[in-house]
């Protein structure tokens, strides 16, 4: 079993920052990726960043230079720094890692229970 626990959400004036915490546990043999997205209401879930194990990360164009991801491999741990907050950020923004779990042949996408970002004057 993996579970993935988000915090950080909460409700921060236009200008404002929030961070953002994951921590991925349980049955884990390998993380291939983790990131977080995001899901307005009325609009489809996005990407908002995306840092593998190796290789490239990734960011959505409209949270570029505001947005930073980092990742604790040592603590299973994702993180979003969001300075810059601006209103059409508001959305539930929800935790994901491609894990490799003990035991499972193939790796899955896990999900986190998703937190509200509020940003708002």
């Amino acid at each position: 079993q993996v579970q993935l626990v988000e915090s950080g959400g909460g409700l921060v004036q236009p200008g404002g920052s929030l961070r953002l915490s994951c921590a991925a546990s349980g049955s884990i043999s390998s993380i291939i990726n983790m990131g977080w997205f995001r899901q307005a209401p009325g609009k489809q879930r996005e990407l908002v960043a995306i840092v593998p194990t190796s290789g490239n990360t990734v960011y959505q164009g409209s949270v570029k230079g505001r947005f930073t991801i980092s990742r604790d491999n040592a603590k299973n741990a994702v993180y979003l720094q969001m300075i810059g907050l601006k209103p059409e950020d508001t959305a539930v923004y929800s935790c994901s890692a491609v894990i490799l779990a003990i035991g499972s042949r193939d790796p899955r996408q896990y999900w986190g229970q998703g937190t509200q970002v509020t940003v708002s004057s």
